[in-house]
């Protein structure tokens, strides 16, 4: 190396250390700066202020402030519009019916004990009635879903024709009707309420041939959408107006598709199993009242058969007392 690069690299270590023992004294003269700036803060903080502002700040946030219930603010109404007073509605509780005391010149402690005795006796065969109605309602349910779970299965596979007419309106008839697609599903309660089943769902699709365009006039437009609406029937509307934008006509595509559902929930507090179907027999909504102990296998083969349209009893069997 020669001395002119030995000069030059002296320099440059010169210069460096210089830099860094002039950044370290500016670091200290910030640092000394912001101490001397926060003892000043402190010495003019006033605690006693402190104190009076934090407890105005709570008596407004507290219930001594807008949250207290007993504290009547004004009412504030357009000066034009009246007053009214305030009525309260005035909510009378039935109260329970409480047991009579039923005594004589006996034992007072002995005639309680007696009577509270044949109350226990009441309230234990009470709770035992509604487990047993209730046991009986999930294990209705259980059996149910198993069947109808093993029928949704072969018949996904079979996809057979089901011979029924689902008739719209004169002479509009869905019908050439095959199965396409079904599920069966069912819920439970919660484990603290006893998880036994609560309802067992049964759904499928039917798929038709096709309708031919169905045309409505004027007002008879929407109450025929909203039919398809709550039917579930899958449609296009090609609308015609006149000069002022009102609907003459319009031209309905109705898809041949019907979508199918029973729904068969616990009805606990009475006892029963309640069926509620769509579009199961013909189109629109249907219900059913029907005994857990009706629940066998006559009347799950006729439930089945029902649904394939065939001959069936299960109106008869469903009725059984």
């Amino acid at each position: 190396m020669s001395h002119r690069e030995k000069s030059d690299t002296s320099s440059a270590i010169s210069e460096a250390i210089r830099a860094k023992r002039e950044r370290k004294v500016g670091i200290a003269e910030d640092i000394a700066t912001l101490e001397a700036s926060l003892l000043a803060d402190i010495e003019a903080f006033d605690l006693d202020a402190a104190e009076r502002q934090a407890r105005r700040e709570e008596s407004t946030s507290s219930g001594a402030g807008m949250s207290d219930a007993s504290l009547v603010f004004p009412e504030i109404v357009p000066a034009s519009v009246p007053r009214q007073p305030s009525v309260k509605p005035v909510v009378v509780a039935e109260a329970p019916a409480l047991p009579s005391l039923k005594l004589d010149s006996g034992s007072l402690l002995g005639q309680l004990r007696h009577q509270a005795d044949l109350r226990q006796r009441e309230l234990n065969s009470a709770v035992a009635e509604r487990t047993s109605a209730n046991e009986a309602i999930d294990l209705a349910l259980k059996h149910l879903f198993f069947y109808l779970h093993d029928f949704v299965q072969q018949l996904n596979i079979v996809k057979p024709a089901i011979p029924r007419d689902y008739r719209l309106l004169d002479p509009y008839v869905v019908n050439q009707l095959a199965w396409q697609e079904g599920f069966a599903d069912y819920r439970t309660q919660s484990q603290a309420a006893g998880a036994l089943v609560e309802l067992v769902t049964f759904s499928y699709r039917l798929i038709g041939a096709g309708l031919p365009i169905v045309q409505r006039d004027g007002p008879a437009v929407e109450r025929f959408r909203a039919m398809l609406f709550d039917y579930g029937l899958p449609f296009t509307c090609k609308e015609f107006k006149n000069e002022r934008s009102y609907v003459e006509r319009a031209e309905f595509q109705i898809r041949s598709e019907i979508s199918v559902s029973a729904r068969w929930r616990a009805d606990f507090g009475k006892g029963l199993l309640i069926l509620e179907t769509r579009n199961l027999e013909r189109l629109g909504s249907a219900v059913y009242t029907v005994r857990p102990a009706a629940i066998d296998h006559a009347l799950l083969e006729s439930f089945g058969r029902l649904v394939l349209g065939q001959p069936n009893q299960f109106r008869e069997l469903a009725n059984r007392q």
